[in-house]
């Protein structure tokens, strides 16, 4: 086996480990909250990891990387700010109340951008992931906007997800005052998110972390060109 293949490879516990809890995380979230909580990234973004770890594909951990770590940051600072009293915006407020098994569950939310970047780091940054996280993101906000329930009075009171992807703005309970027409709030998040979010961490990955080639994600890290 080529050494810098072996090198790379992942740990049989860590697969076995990862696939394990995320298979009861899909179990009980689907019990709870039903299958369209998956149409959220974040379960995307972990489902989509273990296929990453299994098959030590580049791509599909680097695209799950981009697609929820800015994000993801933001629940991790209101998390810490929660814990010491000064919340950014308490999207985590809920998990500071029962059911406290479900709550655990849903601790990945701190922990999964932390594991897509050393995972990425370790099978190489795959450029295409940029591509990748676009459109996938694209359909999922497409669905979400046209099938699924928007926010209403009552969210706060029930299980079932409304308004996944924020895709009506960021409260359950009520749509965005911001723009009246919300086509056009919708339009406007399908252009900010690419833009605004996935390509700053594209490039911020582009930059800091080790390459693949393109031609084969799974070959051991490359590194980037030397700067002139």
């Amino acid at each position: 086996m080529d050494s810098s293949r072996a090198k790379n490879r992942l740990p049989l516990w860590l697969k076995l480990a990862y696939t394990g809890y995320v298979a009861i995380v899909v179990a009980v979230y689907w019990q709870h909250y039903g299958p369209t909580n998956f149409l959220y990234f974040c379960d995307v973004a972990l489902l989509m990891a273990v296929a990453a770890v299994w098959l030590e594909n580049s791509l599909l951990a680097s695209a799950a990387l981009i697609g929820i770590f800015l994000p993801q940051m933001v629940w991790v600072v209101d998390f810490v700010g929660m814990l010491v009293g000064l919340p950014v915006n308490g999207m985590t407020a809920y998990m500071f109340k029962p059911p406290w098994f479900l709550r655990a569950l849903s601790f990945f939310h701190f922990w999964l951008p932390f594991f897509l970047l050393g995972l990425t780091w370790r099978l190489g940054y795959d450029r295409r992931a940029f591509a990748v996280w676009t459109v996938l993101a694209w359909i999922l906000l497409g669905v979400c906007y046209v099938f699924m329930p928007p926010p209403g009075p009552r969210a706060d009171q029930s299980d079932i997800p409304v308004n996944i992807n924020y895709v009506y703005g960021f409260k359950d309970t009520e749509p965005q005052q911001w723009i009246d027409d919300p086509d056009v709030y919708f339009a406007l998040v399908m252009i900010v998110l690419p833009i605004g979010i996935l390509l700053p961490t594209h490039l911020g990955c582009m930059l800091l972390l080790p390459r693949t080639s393109s031609s084969d994600p799974k070959l051991a890290c490359v590194p980037a060109p030397p700067r002139a």
